[in-house]
């Protein structure tokens, strides 16, 4: 069972997405917040699997209230950012903060239902707007940025960065085994060394500083 909070100042809407979830299979919600500072508390007294976190929130903010919870480490809980906001700035300060998914509050009920279950699996989610943020953020590099970037990279093995790529290209670890012939055991592994040398939350961060090494139209 994935245990869901609910992060939103706006009650009709915590009411609509606990009304939808609950009708999903395997997916139990266990709280509610109507602020960050709510959710952060709310966190420690459910210990939730995934948040879905709204960005404007009265207190704190959604995007504050994800960088303190994914501080936690092995303890923070999955977090997808569900806003009604399109821009682009705010799909890439959510992903730097540790989100692992982002998602606009009129997506489909399916597509957010799918997004939690995804996301307590470790697999990012981006709704097409947040996806259309992350290729014009690379498109738009700048020099420097790709520098700094590459020589992080140059910190991982060449297995290690091959996995990275594969990441960044949007793929499943099923889907990266089968590219690089790898069991899906060891692409978790060369993954989490990854992550680990580049002191990084999640596999969206490690997608965005290799977009910044290497970007691509």
């Amino acid at each position: 069972m994935i245990r869901v909070l609910l992060a939103d100042d706006d009650p009709l809407v915590r009411t609509g997405l606990r009304l939808m979830l609950r009708g999903a299979d395997g997916i139990d919600v266990v709280g509610e917040a109507a602020n960050g500072v709510e959710a952060a508390a709310a966190v420690r007294a459910h210990t939730p699997d995934v948040v879905l976190m709204d960005i404007r929130m009265p207190v704190m903010d959604g995007l504050a209230a994800t960088r303190e919870l994914t501080a936690r480490g092995d303890q923070a809980p999955r977090v997808i950012v569900l806003t009604t906001f399109d821009e682009h700035s705010l799909v890439l300060e959510a992903m730097r903060a540790g989100a692992a998914g982002y998602l606009v509050k009129h997506a489909a009920p399916e597509e957010i239902v799918e997004a939690v279950r995804r996301a307590a699996l470790g697999e990012p989610t981006l709704s097409a707007p947040a996806a259309r943020a992350l290729i014009a953020h690379a498109a738009t590099g700048s020099g420097d940025r790709a520098e700094q970037a590459r020589l992080r990279l140059a910190l991982l093995s060449e297995r290690e960065r091959d996995v990275a790529v594969a990441v960044a290209d949007g793929l499943s670890n099923n889907e990266i085994g089968a590219r690089l012939h790898l069991s899906v055991g060891t692409v978790k592994a060369h993954l989490s060394s990854a992550l680990a040398k580049l002191d990084l939350d999640n596999r969206v961060q490690l997608a965005l500083l290799t977009h910044d090494a290497d970007p691509r139209p």
